[in-house]
């Protein structure tokens, strides 16, 4: 016998199931898997940032839907799941680089930023009358070196050399599991990142659906590319 309904387990966000499972928490990361691909890398040279914008209507601006923030110079981040959920989280993480640098009078760790943000993500899973982010965040950056962490909805935070999240994510992870060298280009990650998209998603790859932005070790500053720079790669 259950020591409360069935039904608590799956309404309450701070009561586990006899199995010590948060179904909250776990609807969470179903809707990211609903989401569009992204996909970020790291390469000795520097990290990229990949996004399927899933357009869906012709009578929208491609430009109003945003799926790659830039939150400092050196940090970027891209989204899937609930965009509106991770635009609360980025400007949160946009507040702690503003506070780090008044602070410090320098720029934060990428690592520092990361677990700030799955601090706030975590912290939406152990009260009750609010709900989980609905949104995983891949956070890239430069510092010491390149770096990528995966941000859950749980509130973990994962390092990765590349990643994916989204509806497309096993896909994407094939290809790099067979073609990712930690040796690779700039260029090289881009191009293996949309030939990644174009196995995962259905529709055609265009310059208005998807967005590239990158940093290098040299400049340690990333560039949002556009969409005539995009159509060189899609080529």
């Amino acid at each position: 016998m259950y020591p409360v309904s069935p039904q608590a387990y799956d309404r309450a966000i701070t009561v586990f199931s006899p199995d010590g499972r948060l179904f909250q928490v776990e609807y969470a990361k179903e809707a990211v898997k609903l989401g569009a691909t992204t996909i970020g890398a790291t390469s000795r040279e520097g990290v990229v940032l990949v996004a399927y914008k899933n357009i869906q209507s012709k009578l929208l601006i491609p430009e109003s839907l945003r799926k790659i923030f830039i939150v400092d110079e050196h940090i970027a981040t891209t989204a899937s799941g609930l965009v509106a959920d991770a635009r609360r989280l980025i400007d949160m993480a946009r507040d702690e680089v503003r506070q780090y640098k008044v602070m410090y009078n320098e720029s934060p760790y990428v690592e520092t930023i990361a677990r700030n943000v799955c601090d706030v993500m975590q912290l939406y899973t152990q009260y009750g009358g609010a709900r989980p982010f609905g949104v995983s965040l891949l956070i890239g950056g430069i510092d010491d070196r390149p770096r990528l962490f995966e941000a859950e909805p749980s509130g973990a935070l994962l390092g990765y050399h590349a990643s994916a999240i989204g509806s497309g994510r096993k896909i994407v992870e094939e290809i790099f599991n067979k073609s990712y060298k930690e040796t690779m280009s700039i260029d090289d990650l881009i191009r293996l990142s949309i030939k990644a998209l174009e196995k995962s998603e259905d529709s055609k790859l265009t310059m208005s659906n998807i967005e590239i932005a990158y940093a290098t070790m040299k400049k340690k500053k990333f560039k949002v590319l556009t969409e005539s720079e995009i159509k060189k790669y899609l080529k």
